[in-house]
């Protein structure tokens, strides 16, 4: 399988991969997130060349993950804002930090601490079963072919 042909793949993980699979992308998120919209701001926290943030930005617009909306006409300006389909990524995100706060931090623990807005208290993100509202683990889910699954010739399921 080749990189460019993932968002031809039978496969969610494949396709959203195709579009927010690479570190840049990822640490673009991360920034819009935090509150970051323009161009300027995201090239110099990351210090990532024009060149790569102009094509990722482009690809999450071209997505429909962030959109353009313009703070100033003259010359026109825009920045980069989180649509509903860029909104949903955030547990993703929130998964992706708590996986590397439990193992990837220092002795000195978590650089950030996520506050849920309701209660006030630090959170840890934790998968639920949309159906019975129970904690779910990998060991908990049992995968079988549904009806966007074409046959590719490569066994999905062992």
């Amino acid at each position: 399988m080749r990189w460019q042909d993932l968002d031809q793949q039978p496969c969610s993980l494949a396709r959203t991969l195709a579009v927010v699979g690479d570190r840049w992308t990822l640490m673009i998120l991360r920034d819009c997130f935090l509150g970051i919209r323009r161009f300027d701001d995201f090239e110099k926290r990351l210090g990532i060349t024009r060149h790569v943030l102009t094509d990722r930005l482009k690809k999450l617009v071209e997505h429909g993950v962030l959109t353009k909306v313009p703070y100033q006409q003259r010359p026109l300006r825009e920045e980069y804002r989180l649509t509903e389909k860029g909104l949903e990524l955030h547990p993703l995100i929130l998964a992706l930090v708590s996986w590397g706060d439990r193992h990837m931090a220092d002795e000195r623990g978590a650089p950030l601490q996520h506050i849920h807005k309701g209660c006030g208290k630090a959170m840890t993100p934790v998968t639920v079963c949309s159906e019975c509202g129970d904690t779910v683990t990998a060991r908990d889910i049992r995968v079988q072919v549904g009806a966007g699954w074409q046959e590719q010739g490569d066994e999905v399921l062992p």
